[in-house]
């Protein structure tokens, strides 16, 4: 930005800080109103500016305008308080405005912790992440601190813990001392004596690509857990309050021409059924016996899956001892499927 060098003397801010905070326009003497007629900008010095105590001063900060006090600019040891103290230089305009050549987005959010030493960050990462810039070129340390506490606190708010199951007993106990509901992947390629068929494990991954996704999206309702010491290649379970709800058996054997296969499927809908059937039993009470029958399956052999109900056929409080275990079924012949499928 060009523009004449020139010095400011105190009797003149002093006349139009007055103009601003009264909000009338300034008397000048004639000789005065033959100077204001200027180049677009001048470069000022605001030497002695202390002494004007809490008079206002007109801030444009990238296009967007502020009025403070330059007590308020000079309270933290800033570059701010260097421009506004003598130290140095500042430009301003023929109207009185002073130049910043910095976006103005949140430079509110700058006065606001110059004024009180405190500031409510932006609730966006990318919001903490512009302030941060400001502040830092502000040289307003206690503000980078503060930004940077509060991207730490973000960091670990998003983080999610999956835990490894490593022993039957700490499955049992981490289930136990859970009160959210939680969802277990077990899957183990090893644990197949046959051969997989050309699909199985893409599916395999399917389902491991489904459960990291659930575990994004439920992470602060449900408590996920893997497990790969279990006995089946893929099967998914689902607890609420300490006891198994449900399980989906993703594998089935399949008879090829001479051989046996192992055929590992992707139930997602089935898997997403479950788990919003398990966020039931996310806080208490649990849910009543209506709730609990409309959310059961009754169909016992549909063409692709098979479901059984362990515990009491009886209505009533005898639902919640149930255990619904899905099973996959494909059939590798036409002959292979029950009649009417």
């Amino acid at each position: 930005m060009s523009g004449d060098s020139c010095q400011l003397p105190l009797h003149r801010l002093c006349l139009q800080t007055q103009a601003i905070s009264t909000g009338s326009q300034a008397i000048r003497p004639p000789y005065e109103a033959s100077q204001m007629v200027c180049p677009k900008s001048k470069t000022c010095s605001y030497r002695a500016a202390l002494g004007l105590g809490n008079k206002y001063v007109r801030l444009n900060v990238g296009g967007t305008l502020f009025y403070t006090t330059l007590q308020v600019l000079t309270r933290q040891d800033s570059m701010l308080k260097a421009m506004f103290s003598g130290r140095k230089e500042v430009f301003i305009d023929r109207e009185g405005w002073i130049l910043i050549d910095r976006c103005g987005k949140h430079f509110g959010s700058i006065l606001t912790y110059l004024r009180e030493e405190a500031v409510t960050l932006p609730p966006a990462r990318q919001g903490v992440l512009e302030l941060l810039a400001e502040a830092k070129y502000y040289l307003i340390q206690g503000l980078v601190e503060l930004c940077q506490g509060g991207l730490q606190d973000q960091k670990e708010l998003s983080l999610c813990v999956i835990p490894v199951i490593t022993s039957a007993k700490e499955e049992v106990r981490l289930i136990q001392a859970c009160t959210k509901p939680v969802v277990k992947l077990l899957y183990n390629r090893s644990n197949n004596k046959y051969s997989y068929t050309s699909n199985s494990d893409d599916n395999l991954l399917r389902n491991i690509e489904l459960f990291d996704k659930l575990s994004l999206s439920y992470n602060g309702r449900v408590l996920f857990i893997k497990d790969v010491i279990g006995d089946e290649i893929c099967c998914w379970s689902f607890y609420g309050q300490g006891r198994k709800l449900a399980e989906v058996c993703c594998t089935s054997i399949v008879y090829a021409t001479e051989k046996k296969q192992t055929k590992v499927e992707f139930p997602e809908a089935k898997i997403y059924e479950e788990t919003l059937n398990a966020l039931l039993y996310e806080t208490l009470p649990v849910p009543d016996d209506t709730l609990l029958e409309a959310t059961r399956r009754r169909h016992a052999h549909c063409g692709s899956h098979s479901e059984e109900e362990e515990g009491p056929t009886h209505s009533g409080a005898d639902l919640r001892e149930r255990v619904r275990r899905i099973h996959v079924k494909r059939y590798s012949t036409y002959d292979d499927r029950p009649l009417g499928h």
